[in-house]
């Protein structure tokens, strides 16, 4: 079951990757998004490329962090990584999403949402640093958990927007929504499963 859960992820996380490398990397801005938002895709590119890019590192990078063997085996390895995931991919995605947040299309619901997505990831990401600086193990665990909670935003983003369409729930409507339904459940399914993975092993003999 775990394998399974584990195969999932990075079937989405890569999925989600190669498709953002594709669609900002091979055509046009915009060329994918609702009409709607082209104008301020176009309007803020720079922003929106360093955003996609940097969250496409952390995307990436993010799942290896979490591998116990590399932890063990590879641990050079597995703090460079850490430092590429934190220093580009976090600080430079939320720094980039802070900013393009402010022009995000639906309004003030779907701006203070994606707002502070980019805070909490930030923040998230911070404290994570803190931790392994003084040698915080489970803290530093802890806080990447939610960290990478929030990093999964940009796959659940892009699978409640084809739902909604399915759906039928009007674009205008959902979008604001989403803002902030791709990252709030899974924060709080970070907390739960964090909290419920130590507790076995605390209750473990």
């Amino acid at each position: 079951m775990r394998s399974m859960s584990q195969g999932l992820l990075f079937f989405l996380v890569f999925g989600i990757a190669g498709y953002a490398a594709f669609a900002y990397g091979f055509l046009p801005l915009g060329a994918l998004v609702h009409p709607n938002m082209k104008a301020n895709f176009l309007a803020h590119s720079s922003g929106i490329y360093t955003h996609v890019f940097a969250s496409i590192v952390a995307l990436l990078l993010g799942p290896f962090q979490f591998s116990a063997r590399l932890r063990q085996q590879l641990k050079n390895l597995h703090r460079w990584l850490g430092r590429a995931y934190l220093g580009i991919g976090v600080l430079m995605g939320g720094l980039s999403g802070l900013y393009i947040s402010q022009y995000a299309f639906g309004g003030s619901v779907a701006r203070f949402g994606f707002a502070a997505l980019a805070v909490f990831w930030l923040y998230t990401g911070l404290r994570a640093y803190l931790a392994i600086r003084r040698g915080a193990i489970d803290e530093h665990r802890k806080w990447m958990v939610r960290n990478f909670s929030l990093t999964f935003a940009a796959v659940t983003l892009r699978l409640y927007l084809p739902a909604a369409m399915v759906a039928g729930i009007e674009f205008t409507l959902a979008y604001p929504i989403i803002a902030w339904l791709c990252w709030v459940p899974n924060v709080l399914f970070a907390e739960w499963y964090y909290n419920t993975a130590h507790t076995k092993i605390r209750l473990q003999p």
